[in-house]
């Protein structure tokens, strides 16, 4: 099927929407704790909150997806996100705050998971894979920008400005979702369900073990990086005295090395073969992790000893997220919603977990953080060599 050249940027853009409502509020932590009278590390609760949100709304949102196209789900997701960033703004307490990222994050999912569900409906294998690899390169301005936005804003001003500046950017995913959004999905090929074919759907790609090798590879990549995510504010910020604006900026070279590797992928997929790229890719975060644990628990190294293994870890991810959701889909073109649902699910589920783990064992030191990444890694290279090896062909598709 052919499609414009701009939509990779359209998907990108609404993509963004995860990326953008985690990372860029992340300087303001200890700013929403004093304001909102919270113990340090409580407002992590709030990013666990978020994912919760994410991984219960992408069930919903791809199973919508899957039964009344691509469009009409995701306009009423962005608007409900924009509705709720604006009562983020607005929320008196932490309590309130937190379900309010909740409700944010449920109309969110579906700017997350119905981008990968246009892209399998467009295109499978190396295909897939380049368009899934060029809608990462735009959706990966955000985590470099985002930080970096966020602590620009609390320099002049408090930390709800951030929020009204999420609501306006859902309020625009809207509009471009109504103005320019093509439906990828035909009426005739949209699923005809009741709440009992609908399980039934779901158990069948959960009994696919294809499918479920290459969710755990993502889903333990994510309960690494949203260790990352979660537990760096109060490391970098508290223990290292790094302004808010510098705290972006060094997560801006993280999210960096995640754009670089991501753009390579495609190039060298056909060369290399995708099971060896995977396969590098996990024992690379692996290695990463345990040079991060080694730095934090023997306190060398400073702040490099955290910030070149935690770069190094999210370089992998650049591999290791493209290829293994596109092998998740690959073999589910007819319930492509319903499949991105439940990888994006499995993933979140995973991250909020993580996020609920590194805020109740934060100590103003990386180790926890350390652990947590270790622990992901663990699980992604676990989950890849557990993967049936004739998943991915060693040159074009990256799954069969």
């Amino acid at each position: 099927m052919t499609y414009p050249a701009w939509l990779p940027v359209l998907l990108g853009f609404l993509t963004a929407v995860g990326p953008l409502s985690t990372d860029m509020y992340l300087p303001a932590f200890p700013a929403i704790e004093a304001s909102l009278g919270g113990r340090p590390g409580t407002a992590q609760i709030t990013l666990a909150t978020w994912f919760a949100g994410l991984a219960i709304g992408q069930i919903t949102q791809g199973s919508l997806s899957d039964r009344y196209g691509r469009r009409a789900p995701l306009l009423a997701g962005t608007a409900v996100y924009t509705l709720a960033n604006a009562g983020c703004a607005l929320a008196p307490d932490l309590l309130t705050l937190s379900a309010l990222r909740f409700v944010a994050a449920f109309g969110g999912s579906a700017s997350m998971v119905i981008p990968r569900a246009v892209v399998r409906d467009l295109a499978d294998g190396l295909a897939a894979a380049h368009l899934m690899s060029r809608l990462i390169l735009v959706m990966g301005v955000a985590p470099i920008l985002a930080p970096t936005l966020g602590g620009l804003v609390l320099g002049y001003a408090p930390w709800h400005a951030i929020f009204w500046l999420t609501a306006v950017y859902g309020g625009i995913c809207c509009v471009l979702v109504w103005r320019l959004l093509p439906d990828t999905l035909p009426r005739h090929r949209r699923a005809q369900l009741g709440i009992g074919n609908l399980a039934a759907r779901y158990a069948a790609v959960l009994r696919d073990r294809v499918f479920l090798c290459f969710a755990a590879i993502n889903g333990w990549g994510m309960f690494g990086m949203f260790a990352y995510i979660g537990g760096s504010p109060p490391v970098l910020i508290q223990r290292f005295a790094f302004s808010p604006t510098q705290y972006g900026m060094l997560f801006g070279t993280s999210a960096g090395a995640f754009i670089l590797a991501s753009q390579l992928n495609p190039r060298i997929l056909p060369r290399v073969g995708a099971a060896r790229v995977l396969r590098i890719g996990t024992l690379t975060y692996l290695a990463a992790a345990v040079a991060l644990l080694a730095c934090a628990v023997l306190d060398v190294g400073g702040v490099y000893g955290v910030v070149l293994p935690v770069v190094v870890a999210m370089g992998s991810m650049g591999f290791v997220m493209p290829n293994s959701a596109v092998g998740s889909l690959s073999r589910h073109a007819a319930q492509a919603g319903s499949a991105s649902a439940l990888l994006g699910t499995v993933g979140f589920c995973l991250a909020a977990f993580s996020g609920v783990l590194v805020g109740a064992f934060s100590d103003g030191t990386a180790r926890p953080m350390a652990i947590l990444m270790l622990t992901g890694a663990v699980g992604a290279v676990l989950a890849d060599r557990l993967r049936p090896k004739p998943a991915i062909p060693q040159t074009v598709d990256i799954a069969t």
